[in-house]
């Protein structure tokens, strides 16, 4: 079967067998990729009209306990000027962002234990309160259940946890060995099960990926239906043990962006900053690719350049409201608008 017809297969089965995964992406080629943009382009805008819906990121610690090869704040780089923003802070943040049109605010960090469950739950409560027509997505790591749970209890929607790889032996190679894949995919099933909408999500090229490896993902998430996936392209950091190692492919990501909205046809699919910063038109390409989230940054500018998973992020320098504005004249350059709304899953 040529790549085509397995994309119209996909298009009409909503899965492929192991087998014509990893065909389909050891096969395509420019004109598939255009062929897939162009279907699942069509399928988002059934869906989300020309909508797209931002996500305010407010990325309050640098601090992380764990030391995953591929990330700028694991553990042991010791040239990170680590930093941690007071719960008054995150809420100005949200507040400021709230004035610019966010409805969902995205709180990332590391893995830091200074913010335990009681203080999470009071930041989330309070953002709650502040701001009841807004969801609280959440981006902190494996967790207990227990922990999940309260935090969804206090008024947390969603929560991001990138799988990484869907393939056990790939992940040992990207992680340190107190870390285990088994854990990462208990806790999934874990915010699934409690009702969270629940993201996933993977780097596109990182070292030692093969297409095989790639094939499971895509099983895993076929099986898994995520509300959000959040996929880039990998990029490696100069503090890393993976700082020598080739980025990951622009036209690969964009071709499994495309492959994603055709699978699951209502995923919330953002067009992510890593894409952004491969290519000054990544995001925008992105959109035309099947996305339909984007999600700018509205820590303060001072903490921005700190908070470095890779090299030579965009957008670290810029205010809140000039990345909006930036963000609304891109999408209008394509034809797309910001949407002023929370932007729940369907």
């Amino acid at each position: 079967m040529a790549v085509r017809e397995l994309i119209d297969k996909l298009n009409c089965e909503k899965k492929l067998s192991h087998d014509e995964w990893v065909k389909l992406i050891k096969e395509y080629d420019e004109s598939d990729r255009t062929y897939a943009a162009e279907l699942a382009r069509c399928i988002s805008q059934e869906m989300f009209g020309k909508d797209i819906y931002i996500r305010g990121i407010v990325e309050f610690s640098n601090i992380c306990k764990n030391d995953c090869l591929y990330c700028g704040i694991r553990r042991s780089n010791g040239n990170v000027s680590r930093y941690r923003l007071t719960a008054e802070e995150i809420l100005q943040c949200c507040d400021e962002g709230y004035g610019y049109g966010f409805r969902t605010f995205v709180l990332q960090s590391g893995e830091d234990a200074f913010y335990d469950r009681e203080m999470l739950c009071g930041i989330v409560s309070e953002i709650k309160k502040r701001h009841s027509d807004c969801a609280v997505t959440l981006s902190l790591g494996e967790k207990s259940r227990e922990d999940y749970e309260a935090l969804f209890n206090a008024g947390a929607d969603r929560y991001l946890l990138r799988h990484e790889t869907a393939d056990e032996e790939h992940y040992k190679k990207l992680h340190p060995a107190e870390m285990s894949w088994k854990n990462r995919m208990e806790c999934l099933s874990d915010l699934k099960e409690i009702g969270y909408q629940t993201g996933c999500g993977m780097m596109i090229g990182s070292p030692y990926q093969t297409a095989e490896c790639l094939a499971e993902d895509m099983e895993f998430m076929c099986d898994f239906k995520p509300e959000m996936i959040g996929i880039g392209p990998f990029l490696p950091h100069k503090d890393t043990p993976f700082r020598s190692c080739p980025q990951g492919s622009y036209e690969l990501t964009l071709f499994l962006l495309s492959i994603c909205r055709i699978m699951l046809p209502d995923v919330l699919l953002p067009a992510t900053t890593a894409l952004g910063t491969i290519n000054p038109k990544g995001r925008e390409q992105g959109v035309l690719s099947g996305a339909n989230v984007i999600m700018p940054n509205l820590s303060p500018v001072a903490v921005r350049k700190k908070y470095m998973l890779y090299d030579n992020k965009i957008c670290t320098g810029d205010e809140s409201a000039q990345c909006r504005a930036c963000l609304e004249r891109r999408m209008e350059s394509i034809g797309y608008k910001i949407k002023i709304s929370r932007g729940d899953h369907i």
